[in-house]
Order: C-alpha cells, then structure tokens, then sequence
C-alpha cells in the first residue's frame, strides 16, 4: 500500500484512464461523475470498486477537499490475497461498493422520472405558447426539431430484480462472519456487480442525452427555441398586457428549469438571460405596447393580390390557375397551416402540385423577358405567392431585396433561379435526379421503356426547355423540401409562420457562404481537393498524381429553411467537376455548421465515388472502408474502452444505424471541436480522420505540443517528406534540362504546404 495526497478541486482520475489500483479515501471527500449523475465518496469509500471488471475508468473523480488516498493495487490475485489478509478491508470494499451502487441506481431512477417530467413540461409549455398565440392574433411558430421528440423510449432499461437482488446479498455477506475464507466469492462478486453498474451507467448515459436534446429545445445558441418562443411573444404584446405576467412566470420556470442543467452552454444561458432582462426592463418602462411599423401605402398596394399577378404573367393552363387560386385562398383560411390532420396534409399537397406547374409556366416564358415584375421575381426565388399567407410585414421585405439578392454566379453561390437559367443556356448539366440518374440516363430509360420513340432520343437530348424542366420538376421540387427540413409540413409557398427569427439575418449571401467554407478550409485544407492524373511528355512528365481544388456550386432554394442538402459530388464522371450542395435561400440554422456537415458528406460520397464497389473493403485502405471497419467491428476493438463502445452504440442509434451519419457526425467534430484543440472523439476515430482528413499546417503546429496527436502528425510528417522529396527531384530534373516548371506542379508543392 502508498499513499497519494490531492489538493482541492484536483482531478484525481480521468475517464478512459487505465485501471490499476482501488483508492481508499482516508481523509477529505471526492466527487464521482459520469454522463448523467454524480455522487460523493466520503471517508472510508473506495474509489474504483465500480469499475473493476473492465481496463480503464468510466467514471470521473475529483477532491472535493484536500484529499489522501490509501492506494491498493488490483489485479485479481493481489486483491483475492488482500481479501483473505485483512478481512476488514475487505468488508469495506463491499460496503462501499453497495452504498455506491444503491446511489447511481437512485440516480437512474430520478433520471428517468426527470426525462418523463421533461417531456410533459415541453409538451404543456407548447400548447401553452400556442394558446397565447391564437388569443393575440399571432403566427404560431413551429420548432423544426419538435417534430422529432417522443416520449422516452428505451431499448434497454435496468432490469427490476437489481436493486432486491443487491439487497439481499448485502445482507448475505454481512452475515458471513469470515470474510477471509470468501474472498474468491467476493471478488467475483465485484466483478458481477461491476459490470451490472456500467450498464446502469449506460442508461444513464441515454437518458442524459435524452434530457440533453430537450433542454437543447427550452434553449439553445441558434435562438430555434421555446425561450425564444415565449419571449418573442412577450415583446410583441407589451409588458403591461393582461398575459405579460404568466409568459415572464412561465420564462421564469424555465430559466429555473435550465440553470441547473450540465448540458447546456453556461455563457450563451448568461447572454440570453442578460439580453432577456434588458429587454423586459425596457418593456416595462414603456408605457404602451410595441407597433409594428407599417409598409409605405404604395408598397402595400403594389403587393395587393399578389397572386393573381403572378397567375396572369405565368400564362398557365386555365384550370391549373383556377386550381391553385382556390387551393391558396382554402389554405389562408386554416387556423394553422402547419397543422398535420389528414386533410390539410391534402390540402399541402395539392398546392405544392400546382406551385410547381405554375413556376415552370412562368420561368419559361421569363426566359425570353427582359422586364420580369417584381413579384414575379419574388416567386421565382423565395416560393412567395399570396401577401395575407406571408405576411405584409414580410412581404414588403421580400419587395425591398427582388432585385439586390446577395448572390454571386461566379462565386459558385447561385439563387434558384440563376441556376435553372445556367442550365437552360447550357453552361450547367442538369443534376442527378432522386433515383441517381443524370438527364442522358433519364432519356434513355424514357426510350426504353417505351414512353418515347427511338427517333426522340436525340430531339430530347439536346431540348434545352426538356432540361430545364427535368431540372426543375426533379432536383428542386426534391431539394426544396429537404432543405425546408419539416417535411411534414412542407408546402413550397412563402409562409409567415416558417420564419423563426429575424430575415434580415437570416439572408444567405454568397460572402457568408465562401467564408463559411474559407473557415471549413483553413481546418481541413484538403476537403475540396481531388487527385487527379497530369501528364505532359512534351516536357518529359508521364503519368504524375496531382491534387487540385475544385469548390462546390451552392445554390439557395426559395424557402425559409433549416438544413442543407448535399445532392451530388461529381457531374456526370468528370471528377474536376463541382459538387452541388443547397441551403434555403434564408437560413434559419447556424449556416458554418450546415456547410461543415455538407463538407462531411461530400467528403465521403467522394471517397465512394473513387473506390467504387470497393468503398468499405478495408483491405484496400480509404477512408469509407477503414470508417466502416471501425463501426462494424468496434466491439471488437481492442483500442476503444468500454465507455467508448458505450457511447459508439448511443451514437448508432442516434444516426439510425447509418454508417455515413455516423462519420459525418464526427466530422462534425472534428471541424468545429478536434481543430479547435478541443478532443471529442475517441483514438480509432481520430487516427482515421487525421489520416484521411489532415489538419491545415497552422492548426497542425498548435496541437503538435497535445500528446494525442503526436503520433500521428509524426507519421504525417514522414508520408509528406516523402511525396516533396519526390516532386523536387521531378522539378529539378525539369531544371537541369532548361524547362521551365509547369503550373500544375506549381500548384501541388503549394498543396503540399499546406
């Protein structure tokens, strides 16, 4: 036995450290966490004694107070003859293991009795919220992730008999007078118990995560929340109105319910709360409510019947007009349009059927008009088409930038509109439809199956209005309503209540959209690279593998949206060709992080698309097989401890048992926590990702003191030395024979500087 001293608020053992020894504490006390509870050892408990049936620690512990540890090492045959040695320490380690176990098993019970009390309180703030909605003439909003959340659902759940079961052979051992000639039994017994503890802790670990994603909708740092729910409200009716007393109580409540909650951000809680209370301050010092400044008359008027303006410029079948006409003005008269009932679901439908051949009437005949309306414009590019199902408000905005939309063709960003005229004049193949066919693949199936005769075959190939159209009635209408996110509840018409914050800050522009992916780049450098074979012999060079650069086009569809859409990686076979992702055109989610995850997706559609059948046969090294290898046989994995494999499980059911949400996940982290020298992935994940998706050099430098990375930023090293080494000697062979360096070699020793 040694003894060991920590200070307070020392960290005394870590998660995923090895284990080696019990710790008894002989003086002070010590705080044990893990994903979901905590509890404190005092004096005379053991630290440990939870976990010994597995290599390293899955739970956390830190001094409370200026602590001493009596340390025990624990391999089974020392621990056995330290049983039958000094019975009495044995009979403290089982004693503390029981008082330890009886306490993460209380934790659990209250956990899950607070992820049901959770749920009810989220589904009670909501109709809550929505009763004062219809009561002051308000748009309900609907949160995009509130349609995903049920009541608690465990696959698993911690068996009934365990705490009876522990009950009884607590009194068991403690009526065995000699602990000594047991301790073969009680060392199997830590063993059983350890292992019933670490799957009580991993349901722990659910309902933690469960709870996690709720308190993410009470608050969270893209504002797409309750708080900002009740208090949008609050502000649109003043702070004197006769409902202004039970909204702030019920933001009160939820404040009470937020602050004690480890998973959310407790700076962006402070800023949230400051700003809340500075604006109640203000609302309460005036002395009438809040009114929304009107739109200029002539605006106003110029909006009036919006529909029928863009109906007559369409010039569509009569019947498809009188139709669509009649299915808006239906749709206007719903007390909530987003409601989910069969019949407005129907009603849904019908209008994005109709949308649809109205905007492919109207975009032909635009085609040829070089004095395209306003409002017309505004359909094209934002879905709108009524000023009562928008908003006057929101409308007059939509008017004020039709003709200053911030994007930029030749920036790669495009409107949805300047996209379909690249692709009528030719400068841009039409994209892949839903079920991965490119417009010659369409065509052929057409001939095939009949539905054309063989002499159309051409005709239609080089149809430029054909195009466009498959475009449009393939690519977009799908797109649209991905990127809407609600499928549910999607109609492609410009509806007031789908904005969930401020347009005017939510307006995608080709600047956001480059910086985002500047940011994305200056981490990962190489996500838009591709390799590629150069080849020049006029110089001498035959075959030599370059890396060039090739950024995605980004197109923004005409909705107010919250996710983003990686449609396809490559056009056609051509793989210098751009990738095509789609954000809505006003972006209701945090737009970085939307790219990062489109880059994620990209990054392994590429890789697929480069190994071809061969993309998860890791017998052939990239990085879908070796990400494949890693999932399938993780359990396996020698280099994961228990507590990782716990949480890759969690995290496949999450990503739905879906390898390439899985990646794109921790690419996610990667980006945004690993570059920023934040670690949240475990060694396999990390070594593959380093691998295949290196660091910038900048951010390489920073993280080369972190022991985590050592080892593989040494192994980068080697393989890099290696490929420049390689590209000198071709480029001094060039040299040597007075030829001057070509630019492609020019631009792969600036990649591999990188």
């Amino acid at each position: 036995m040694s003894v060991k001293e920590f200070p307070a608020g020392t960290s005394i053992i870590q998660n995923e450290q090895p284990i080696n020894a019990l710790y008894v504490i002989t003086k002070g006390s010590v705080r044990a966490s893990y994903p979901g509870g905590e509890l404190y050892l005092l004096k005379g408990e053991v630290i440990g004694v939870c976990e010994l049936n597995y290599d390293s620690h899955f739970i956390n512990y830190q001094a409370v107070e200026d602590t001493t540890l009596a340390v025990y090492p624990c391999s089974e045959n020392r621990l056995v003859e330290l049983f039958r040695s000094k019975p009495d320490l044995s009979n403290l380690i089982v004693n503390s293991l029981f008082r330890q176990l009886r306490d993460i098993v209380d934790q659990y019970e209250m956990s899950k009795f607070d992820c049901d009390t959770f749920y009810q309180y989220l589904m009670k703030s909501y109709s809550e919220y929505s009763r004062f909605t219809s009561k002051h003439s308000l748009t309900t909003r609907v949160l995009p992730e509130l349609e995903t959340v049920t009541e608690l659902r465990l696959e698993e759940d911690v068996p009934n008999w365990v705490t009876k079961y522990y009950d009884q052979l607590q009194r068991i051992t403690r009526s065995i007078s000699s602990k000594a000639q047991i301790a073969d039994f009680i060392y199997g017994m830590l063993i059983k118990a350890s292992h019933d503890i670490y799957y009580v802790i991993s349901i722990c670990r659910e309902l933690y995560a469960y709870k996690a994603d709720i308190v993410n909708l009470l608050m969270n740092e893209n504002r797409l929340d309750f708080f900002d729910l009740y208090a949008s409200v609050l502000y649109k009716i003043g702070a004197h109105d006769e409902d202004s007393t039970a909204i702030t109580a019920a933001l009160g409540t939820m404040m009470i319910q937020l602050e004690s909650q480890d998973s959310i951000d407790k700076d962006m809680y402070k800023a949230r709360i400051k700003e809340y209370k500075e604006k109640l301050a203000s609302l309460e010092n005036a002395t009438e409510a809040p009114t929304v400044t009107d739109s200029p008359e002539s605006v106003k008027q110029d909006l009036k019947d919006s529909i029928s303006v863009i109906l007559s410029y369409s010039e569509c079948d009569k019947e498809v007009a009188a139709n669509f006409r009649a299915s808006i003005d239906k749709f206007n008269k719903l007390p909530d349009k987003n409601a989910t009932d069969d019949s407005c679901r129907k009603l849904r439908l019908t209008i994005t059927k109709l949308f649809y051949q109205v905007y492919s009437s109207a975009f032909i005949k635009s085609l040829s008009d070089t004095n395209v309306p306003k409002i017309v414009k505004m359909f094209f590019n934002f879905g709108y088409v009524d000023e009562r199902l928008a908003g006057m408000e929101n409308a007059a905005y939509l008017y004020s930038i039709v003709n200053s939309i911030p994007s930029d063709p030749s920036k790669g960003v495009y409107t949805v509109y300047e996209w379909l005229k690249e692709v009528y004049e030719g400068r841009k193949a039409p994209s892949r439809n839903e079920f991965d066919n490119d417009y010659p693949a369409y065509v052929r199936e057409l001939k095939t199956s009949g539905k054309i005769a063989p002499g159309d075959e051409t005709k239609l190939l080089n149809d430029k209005k054909e195009q466009v159209l498959f475009e449009l009635n393939n690519m977009v209408s799908s797109v649209n309503k991905m990127t809407f996110g609600r499928i549910s509840i999607f109609s492609p018409v410009f509806l007031e209540g789908n904005i969930l914050k401020d347009l005017e800050n939510t307006l995608v522009s080709a600047d956001m959209v480059n910086k985002s992916l500047e940011n994305i780049r200056s981490i990962d450098f190489g996500a838009y690279y591709r390799e590629t074979l150069y080849s020049n012999p006029d110089v001498g060079i035959g075959k030599e593998s370059i890396d060039i650069e090739v950024l995605p086009d980004v197109i923004l569809m005409p909705n107010v949206g919250v996710r983003g859409v990686m449609w396809q990686e490559i056009e056609g076979r051509k793989r210098t060709s751009p990738a095509r992702m789609m954000v809505s055109i006003f972006e209701m989610e945090d737009l970085n992080n939307i790219l990062v995850r489109l880059t994620g997706e990209y990054r392994w559609e590429m890789c697929k698309r480069i190994q071809g059948a061969r993309w998860n046969d890791v017998s052939e090294p990239s990085l879908t097989s070796e990400y494949f290898d890693y999932i399938q046989f993780y359990k396996k994995n020698r280099d994961l401890s228990a507590d990782a494999k716990d949480k890759i499980k969690l995290s496949m059911q999450k990503a739905k048992n879906s390898f390439k949400e899985m990646f794109v996940r921790d690419y996610e982290s990667w980006i945004i926590y690993e570059g920023t020298g934040s670690p949240r992935l475990n060694k396999v994940a990390r070594t593959i990702l380093f691998t295949h998706c290196p660091f910038a050099k900048e951010v390489r430098n920073k993280l080369k003191i972190n022991p985590l990375y050592k080892d593989m930023m040494d192994r980068y090293d080697i393989k890099l030395s290696q490929r420049v080494h390689h590209l000198d000697n071709i480029c001094q062979k060039l040299k040597n024979s007075g030829v001057e360096i070509p630019k492609e070699l020019e631009g792969q020793r600036t990649y591999l500087e990188m």
